[in-house]
């Protein structure tokens, strides 16, 4: 079991152990042949995208998907050598740190690509990038059913090569319907566009998590798991299809016991008044750590090993709980708002459903003023 830090007890415990088990089912996956681009963006899913990235550096990971500069940054300061590219695009203001610091831009536009073959020139350097295309995601990139106007602009280029080709996938949950065999179409028909043009870029990506475990067709020369390496299935029906390790665990402990009488209102705008005489336990967490405040009235902790509900509407530092079912529960007690304790779990999915959106954003949203805390235990 992870040690409580000192202090404020709310904390998230990162198995690296199970990270690094996530990482080879990918590889186990998808075979040697094909490369592996982890996406450790957005502070690595909220785990930490340091510790992250040393990890699945050490474990064999290919190269690095981030969504900005400074996140690409963050990893060479951390140490981490392998290539990282930019997949939100670039700036050009932002040249100078990403020759400094060895980034691959993405181009997502032909006038962006020009400008950067420009910056790129004045500068005297070569450089190396990925060009999205939007297959039907409708967000950023080089629109495939342009790609007649656009194709002409990779001729013009001298300081540029071209080194990747992607696109992403519409559905990040479920890659099994007829829109995604057209992206994939779509993809293919833009590849051999290029090839007969005389390009070739040597890596290829179009596969997220959801494609990594049922797609192998969308595999192509790089792979770009990113939730599933934090050990969540981008759909329940997944985990027929691959083990996975839940990678984080929140924690915090009881902060204070309170007996209240039947008819007593536990927290802002009275929204839960006690039904019977309640145990009330409230933690030290709240909606400025990342507990949504829609868990309000929803949601529930493990303590001893059982649910205990969330009563009263979640504050910005604290939550309360009600306890009154759970005997022997003492100030001070263990608390897990997301993982297993005893023989019960609560999963990123559950969470996400009681606040009313994904897993994604469930793990991304935990700010930084919750330590986290990285061990390599089998179990946690």
């Amino acid at each position: 079991m992870t040690p409580f830090p000192k202090g404020r007890p709310t904390f998230c415990s990162v198995n690296l152990a199970a990270l690094r088990w996530n990482f080879r089912q990918v590889r186990k996956k998808v075979g040697r042949g094909v490369k592996i681009l982890s996406v450790i963006k957005a502070n690595g899913y909220g785990h930490g995208a340091r510790e992250i990235g040393k990890a699945l550096e050490h474990e064999g990971s290919d190269a690095f998907g981030v969504a900005t500069l400074e996140e690409g940054v963050e990893l060479r300061e951390a140490g981490i050598r392998s290539p990282i590219v930019i997949l939100a695009g670039f700036y050009p203001a932002q040249l100078g740190q990403l020759l400094r610091h060895r980034l691959i831009p993405v181009a997502i536009e032909p006038v962006g690509l020009r400008h950067l073959e420009t910056l790129a020139r004045k500068g005297g350097v070569s450089l190396g990038f990925h060009l999205k295309v939007d297959t039907g995601m409708g967000r950023i990139g080089f629109l495939a059913s342009e790609i007649a106007s656009w194709l002409p602009e990779l001729s013009k280029l001298k300081a540029l090569k071209l080194e990747g080709l992607f696109s992403h996938f519409s559905h990040a949950e479920n890659v099994g319907g007829s829109y995604t065999q057209r992206q994939v179409k779509v993809f293919r028909a833009v590849i051999e566009r290029l090839r007969a043009s005389g390009y070739d870029p040597p890596l290829v990506h179009l596969a997220n998590s959801a494609a990594v475990i049922t797609l192998p067709s969308s595999y192509f020369s790089m792979v770009r798991p990113g939730l599933m390496l934090y050990g969540v299935y981008p759909s329940p029906a997944m985990a027929r299809r691959i083990m996975l390790k839940p990678v984080l665990s929140w924690k915090s402990r009881i902060l204070q016991l309170k007996r209240l009488p039947k008819g007593s209102s536990v927290s802002y705008g009275r929204t839960f008044v006690t039904q019977r005489e309640s145990l009330i336990a409230t933690l030290p967490v709240g909606y400025a750590d990342g507990y949504h405040r829609l868990l309000s009235n929803r949601g529930a902790v493990l303590v001893r090993g059982r649910r205990a509900p969330i009563v009263g509407r979640v504050c910005m530092d604290l939550t309360m709980v009600d306890v009154t079912d759970i005997r022997g529960v003492k100030q001070g007690d263990g608390v897990v708002l997301l993982g297993k304790q005893g023989r019960n779990t609560i999963s990123a999915d559950e969470m996400a459903a009681w606040a009313e959106t994904i897993s994604y954003e469930i793990l991304t949203s935990i700010s930084a003023r919750v330590p986290r805390i990285y061990h390599s235990l089998k179990e946690d």
